[in-house]
């Protein structure tokens, strides 16, 4: 009878059944066969009520919304155009750090390749980067946020590793602060690539003036204080993550509704629905994934696993290099949401087992997802980027190379020196 059931799920999802549909089907099925009443996933519903750091995805989405729709995009291109962009290379590591911060705010990968795209691509072109490395620049910088604060990735890892009580605890302060550095080398070594292709091809240096320095601060003004309100009340322990997103939240409210005025109020509501019908989503797939979960730690699921893992793979090191293979291949084929859902309940315990930090693990986990979203078969930003910019998903794939090896070194940092994620989180 199982086997049928297993099968029928497998058939539904082969024909693109909703995901929060098979997770809620697995967790129904699984307390049926336990002998416990299906009101056990019902229950699950009711306790994301009681977590504290949810309030954080809400409000975060709503400022990312709110950004993505008005002009800080381009002001923040402006801003570090005029502070980076003397430099050799300038204008690509402009382009990597604006990249990183955007996707941090928005959480979403596809929209700063969309909102930046515009303005970055032609202005790469005409300083003669070249169309192939600027266009494989863009879709891989693209995702570098997901591990900076205030990512929306991050905050539902932590809320999802919350559930199995580790030791040490797993903090969405923490998870903030262990994402700074990683993150910080990945800007670094695309940054350090894009100066070494920048002279090879001979690309001329801009003159930025300081006039022009000074109007892009002063056009930026209202935009500039948002990252420091964020990164000094978290990392200065004063504001925790749920405070840090009310304060994000109003901040920008006000500042792109009534002092700029770039989202009229009649348009208001609309951005408003579309950032809570993303979070809607994530909620119910969120209610039904505790209730998974659940099931698969009162069925023994993850030690049976690790069990099993344990016969083959001895070492921490072997596990970690298997983990990162798997994240990849994973990554390739889920978008970032769904893939911490569904992965997190089942990799995080066996993890634990090897002697990995819970923290540690969940930088890992996101670092491998940057890279597998923007890989083939099915990575998103690959297929965003090509509607974009116009382009064959073939040119983009040969585009990314390059970057995709930098970025799987720097994976490989991360993941066999830890003290670089827990440095500051510890």
């Amino acid at each position: 009878m199982i086997f049928l059931l297993v099968g029928a799920l497998l058939v539904l999802a082969a024909l693109g059944a909703p995901l929060f549909a098979l997770i809620a089907a697995v967790a129904l099925i699984g307390f049926h066969f336990a002998g416990q009443e299906g009101v056990a996933v019902a229950v699950e519903f009711y306790r994301l009520a009681d977590m504290p750091a949810l309030i954080a995805i809400p409000l975060f989405t709503l400022a990312g919304y709110l950004l993505a729709e008005s002009r800080a995009p381009q002001r923040m291109v402006r801003v570090t155009n005029a502070l980076l962009g003397w430099l050799p290379g300038g204008l690509a590591i402009v382009a990597v750090i604006a990249c990183a911060m955007f996707t941090a705010f928005t959480g979403a990968t596809g929209v700063t390749i969309v909102a930046l795209g515009a303005v970055l691509y032609p202005a790469l072109m005409q300083q003669k980067y070249g169309e192939k490395f600027s266009l494989g620049l863009l879709t891989a910088s693209g995702s570098l946020g997901l591990i900076l604060v205030p990512s929306m990735p991050l905050i539902l890892y932590g809320v999802v590793a919350q559930q199995f009580n580790t030791t040490p605890p797993v903090t969405i302060d923490a998870l903030f602060k262990a994402g700074v550095l990683p993150c910080a080398l990945m800007v670094v070594l695309l940054s350090i690539y894009s100066i070494w292709h920048a002279h090879r091809v001979g690309v001329v240096r801009e003159k930025v003036s300081g006039k022009e320095l000074v109007a892009a601060l002063r056009d930026a003004a209202w935009d500039l204080p948002l990252p420091f309100v964020i990164l000094g009340g978290i990392y200065s322990g004063k504001l925790a993550a749920s405070e840090a997103a009310a304060a994000t939240a109003l901040y920008v409210l006000v500042v792109t509704v009534l002092i700029r005025r770039e989202i009229p109020l009649a348009k208001l509501p609309k951005v408003t629905r579309e950032a809570m019908l993303l979070v809607g989503a994530i909620l119910v797939i969120l209610g039904f994934s505790l209730a998974l979960t659940n099931w698969l730690i009162d069925a023994e699921v993850p030690e049976k696993l690790f069990s099993a893992i344990q016969s083959h793979i001895a070492s921490r090191g072997t596990f970690l290099l298997v983990l990162n293979v798997f994240l990849l291949v994973f990554g390739m084929l889920l978008e970032g949401f769904p893939a911490i859902i569904i992965l997190v309940p089942l990799v995080l315990p066996v993890a634990l087992k090897y002697g990995v930090d819970p923290v540690h693990l969940g930088i890992l986990f996101l670092a491998n997802l940057q890279l597998g979203i923007f890989l083939p078969p099915v990575g998103m930003n690959l297929f965003i980027a090509s509607m974009r910019f116009d382009k064959p998903v073939l040119t983009l794939v040969r585009a990314t190379l390059p970057f995709f090896l930098i970025l799987l070194g720097a994976v490989l940092v991360i993941t066999y020196w830890p003290d670089l994620s827990l440095v500051l989180a510890r």
